[in-house]
């Protein structure tokens, strides 16, 4: 008899489980907030108080922490609680319809919401590689100071930046991924690790500290070395004196609604931190339960905990980036979440000749806005992998491109507002005023955005200069109405060809076809031209 009973009772637990869903409950409040606005520092770093005092963003609740007793209070009601949010405010459990009822009873919870939106679907989607786009990886060695990442940081018109000194240098960014294998043992990182770029980091997923282990996916150590990479004469990275905070929130053997969870998790931990950026080369539409798929009326910036989450952390102050996705030429061809949201920066990708990428996928969101915001190189692009310079393909490669320009604004630019950085990131764009639903706003030019941004400047330069002929053949003249101390004249891959003193011109005959950059020294100010030679 007893026996009989056993059985039945599995019996009914195995039905029970079969019913459970995985569910955020929302708590009614913060009960304890008045201690965390005593003393902010008992949650926010330093540098995360700086950064809204700096860009004058005050604390709200969001920024206080869960309610520990409403935490056990789920925990005494018999669930697992390892994920939850105090910006959403509330926690993730697994739970059956009779106990979301019980939940929903509870006086401390607001509300219960599933992450299921898709009642109808029938089919386990397989995610054998999720970035098949970016499974061609060369390994080559060239003998140049940028060497192979000279066009892709030329297409998007980001030496200027470098040369005037704004390489990332006090700029944080978190890079949230799949985990980074080799980077605290590879030489293509030794630059970062030596000048203590790399701040720390973590595992969401495992809930620990191992994001090195060389058995995890590579895709996020590809993704930092993109902007903080260096191989001497082989490679520069496009922000290399940045620092970064390394978060692990992906499971690249599955795909799973607590994976949107861990990204919540690693975005509020990348606040607390003080970082200025995220750059996320993750995205989601389908999972391997069907009932949690997306549709693409759900990319409307909103639906998503993920989209939601991210807006959050624009809110905060933190520039977000995120890649449109690679489901351009697939049945699902649309950007997946959280590129849907409106307020973060999603990431196109084009190839060397500025076309669109057939990979690409396609905007607007499902609410209208134009997504992508604007693109970078993601076809055949390079960046640094273990020890060596690796070419990769996907918007997962051309966002972090962007990104390390943005690091090296935000470095020029510290107070800017970042919803204005956005908008002239877009105002700068090849293709503005006009769009494309692959690429945006066109492709990014970041040297654009600094001349115009010192031109508009009231703390800088009255008086304009004008380089010419552009193009030239034979000299290069310069107009200012300020006298010109000095000159200086480098090749695209950032080598110094020639300078000269109180002079307004320079003979550039000899010089091979291409692209250069000038360095114009005034008496008030200093200038960074392009030119280029026929």
């Amino acid at each position: 008899m007893k026996k009989a009973v056993l059985l039945s009772l599995i019996a009914a637990y195995s039905v029970s489980f079969a019913q459970t869903q995985l569910v955020f409950v929302y708590f009614t409040g913060k009960p304890s907030k008045a201690a965390f606005y005593a003393n902010p520092l008992s949650e926010l770093s330093q540098k995360s108080l700086n950064r809204r005092m700096a860009l004058g963003i005050p604390l709200n609740d969001q920024d206080a922490p869960v309610e520990p007793a409403y935490i056990q209070n789920i925990q005494n009601l018999g669930f697992t609680v390892t994920d939850y949010s105090k910006w959403l405010n509330g926690v993730a459990v697994n739970a059956t319809p009779a106990q979301i009822q019980m939940l929903q009873s509870q006086p401390y919870v607001q509300s219960v919401e599933s992450f299921a939106k898709n009642t109808s679907g029938t089919t386990k989607v397989l995610h054998t590689d999720k970035w098949q786009t970016q499974t061609d990886i060369q390994n080559f060695q060239t003998t140049f100071d940028y060497g192979s990442a000279a066009q892709q940081i030329d297409q998007i018109n980001l030496k200027p930046l470098h040369l005037a000194g704004y390489t990332g240098t006090g700029v944080t960014v978190a890079v949230i991924d799949t985990g980074f294998p080799y980077v605290n043992t590879g030489s293509a990182f030794s630059r970062l690790r030596t000048n203590n770029h790399i701040k720390g980091g973590y595992d969401f997923v495992t809930k620990g500290t191992d994001i090195y282990n060389t058995g995890l996916n590579n895709h996020g150590s590809v993704v930092l070395g993109a902007i903080g990479g260096y191989i001497t004469n082989s490679f520069v990275g496009s922000a290399p004196d940045a620092d970064f905070y390394l978060y692990r929130s992906e499971n690249a053997a599955v795909e799973i609604p607590e994976e949107e969870l861990y990204w919540i998790e690693a975005a509020e931990e990348a606040d607390r931190k003080g970082v200025d950026m995220i750059t996320t080369s993750l995205g989601y539409s389908t999972f391997d339960d069907p009932r949690y798929n997306y549709t693409y009326a759900d990319m409307n910036g909103e639906t998503s905990f993920i989209a939601r989450a991210a807006g959050i952390a624009v809110s905060k102050g933190i520039f977000v980036l995120i890649a449109a996705g690679n489901s351009g030429q697939a049945s699902w061809h649309y950007i997946t979440t959280p590129a849907d949201n409106a307020q973060v920066f999603t990431i196109g990708s084009v190839d060397s000749a500025g076309a669109s990428s057939g990979f690409s996928s396609y905007g607007p969101n499902s609410a209208g806005v134009v997504k992508p915001d604007a693109s970078a190189r993601g076809t055949a692009s390079t960046t640094v992998d273990n020890n060596s310079t690796v070419t990769v393909s996907g918007t997962s490669i051309a966002t972090p491109i962007a990104a390390g320009g943005v690091a090296c604004l935000i470095q020029a630019f510290t107070t800017m507002n970042r919803n204005l950085m956005h908008s002239r990131l877009r105002q700068t764009a090849s293709l503005f005023p006009g769009h494309t639903d692959q690429m945006g706003y066109g492709i990014l030019n970041f040297g654009k955005f600094y001349n115009m941004t010192l031109n508009t400047s009231e703390l800088v330069r009255k008086n304009s200069i004008t380089v010419f002929p552009n193009p030239v053949r034979n000299i290069v003249n310069i107009a200012s109405e300020s006298e010109v101390v000095h000159l200086e004249v480098y090749d695209s891959l950032g080598r110094l060809i020639t300078k000269a003193e109180h002079e307004k011109s320079v003979s550039v005959g000899d010089f091979e076809k291409g692209v250069y950059y000038l360095k114009i020294q005034t008496k008030d100010a200093v200038y960074y031209e392009k030119f280029i030679k026929e």
